[in-house]
């Protein structure tokens, strides 16, 4: 009787999940890219056919954040239900509080529709599992927190905008602050639970990022703007299968990244623009311990046909960069001469002695830049900023860094060409400049020390030296 009764609940269980799929119009596409390494597909899903879902229908109402909270959640519930459905964000503007994704959703936003999120702390509790430069911990909930989901996208022609009344006040590093950060440090180094990570009150300040995918797989953001963010703008951890397409982000608070691709693989950028006060593309793949554990690098990068208003970096590899980085392809991007007060190199690779991982196979092609404070190509192996002080040297693993590719790139005015800082114990292996050209050089081209296999084949230009 047992074994009937088992066999029926397997037959009941298969006709549900096979009427679901029926009834789910969510397909996927695969978008394939060229690069100059193997680069697999990039599978994301498509929506096309599936129904919507507007959140007026579910009790949204302009001005009401906690009625419009909660249309939202309903409405990500709902079409998570059916198996595929969009959220559509109506024309005007929507007071919210944090959105949390569920697997095959489509969050849509209408041209003239703003999604603007709370600046109240309280908003983005209980902690979630996030992380913070690098270190995994409990925190506030990004203001928009996908966790272990599939098939999810943003996409439409409206804002995504953040208050930031609080979080610019807490842009300041207070001694709370900074005791919270050294706290995290030590937690990850001895490789304390991050349950026990709980990093929320006592005046930590721990920014939550605007946008985090933790753990996603197939993930698409298409259309949308972005403007103003506590920390990070947008963050893909531990994540696979990513586009992200005609975006604009403007955000010059502290920490603004554009894009943190984070221990994160087969990812598309394209078509953006980026105005930020850091690093428009910073690829990243986690700190130390925390990172040697997890054990997955960021690789199977491609960033192209951008434009960069500001910024600290067009491109930045680390500093967290200890899971590793590999197989990173940047094209056809412009900096505008906007960025002339900001961008300190077009491409910096940055680590220091307790990062280990590597660093290899970076190609970036045709840059059109301007004024550039420092150089086209920068890599730093000590670079610790406040970390030098605060806290010692658990473990000590150099980076290595080899197969490094710039060719076709044009800029009115720099410091130097490159400058290459490795370690004498790992010097830094493999640099191939090729048609790298600047009219203005105001120090040395080339300041390298530790490198071992150099290229450089420019085409003729007047420079100043």
């Amino acid at each position: 009787m047992k074994k009937e009764l088992s066999v029926i609940i397997v037959l009941v269980t298969i006709f549900f999940i096979s009427c679901a799929e029926e009834h789910s119009s969510l397909k996927s596409i695969e978008i394939n890219v060229k690069a100059p390494f193997e680069m697999p597909g990039i599978k994301v899903p498509d929506f096309s056919n599936c129904k919507k879902l507007l959140i007026t229908d579910f009790g949204a109402v302009p001005g009401n954040k906690d009625k419009t909270s909660k249309a939202i959640a309903d409405a990500i519930y709902q079409a998570n239900k059916v198996g595929g459905g969009i959220v559509v964000i109506p024309k005007g503007v929507w007071l919210t509080g944090k959105i949390h994704f569920k697997s095959n959703v489509n969050l849509h936003l209408d041209e003239g529709a703003m999604l603007l999120f709370s600046d109240n702390p309280d908003d983005y509790l209980p902690a979630v599992s996030s992380t913070w430069e690098g270190m995994e911990c409990y925190n506030y909930s990004p203001l928009i927190y996908a966790f272990q989901c599939q098939n999810i996208a943003i996409t439409g022609k409206g804002v995504l905008k953040a208050k930031m009344d609080v979080w610019t006040e807490w842009f300041e590093r207070p001694k709370a602050h900074m005791d919270a950060l050294i706290r995290l440090y030590h937690m990850g180094a001895k490789d304390v639970p991050v349950t026990e990570r709980q990093m929320v009150g006592d005046s930590a300040h721990l920014r939550p990022q605007f946008i985090q995918f933790n753990r996603c797989e197939n993930i698409l953001i298409e259309g949308i703007s972005i403007k103003d963010s506590p920390f990070w703008v947008i963050h893909p951890f531990l994540s696979k299968n990513i586009v992200i397409r005609d975006v604009e982000v403007k955000a010059h608070g502290h920490n603004n990244d554009g894009v943190d691709p984070e221990m994160s693989q087969n990812v598309l950028i394209e078509n953006c623009t980026f105005d930020q006060g850091d690093d428009a593309i910073a690829v990243k793949s986690g700190r130390n311990q925390d990172a040697w554990r997890l054990n997955t690098p960021s690789k199977n990068i491609v960033i192209r046909n951008c434009t960069v208003k500001n910024g600290h970096q067009l491109l930045a590899i680390g500093s967290e960069l200890s899971g590793g980085v590999e197989n990173i392809f940047m094209d056809n991007c412009i900096v505008t001469e906007e960025a002339k007060s900001s961008l300190n190199h077009l491409v910096f690779i940055k680590t220091n002695e307790r990062r280990g991982g590597y660093v290899k196979n970076i190609f970036v092609s045709n840059i059109k830049a301007d004024h550039i404070k420092n150089g086209i190509l920068g890599i730093d192996t000590d670079v610790l900023y406040q970390w030098r002080h605060l806290v010692s040297t658990y473990e000590r693993k150099l980076t290595s860094i080899e197969n490094i590719y710039i060719e076709n790139i044009q800029v009115s005015d720099v410091q130097f060409v490159s400058k290459i800082q490795g370690q004498a114990e790992l010097p830094v292996k493999e640099v191939n400049l090729k048609n790298v050209t600047a009219d203005t050089i105001h120090n040395k081209r080339f300041i390298h020390e530790n490198l071992e296999g150099f290229s450089w084949d420019e085409q003729p230009s007047e420079q100043k030296e």
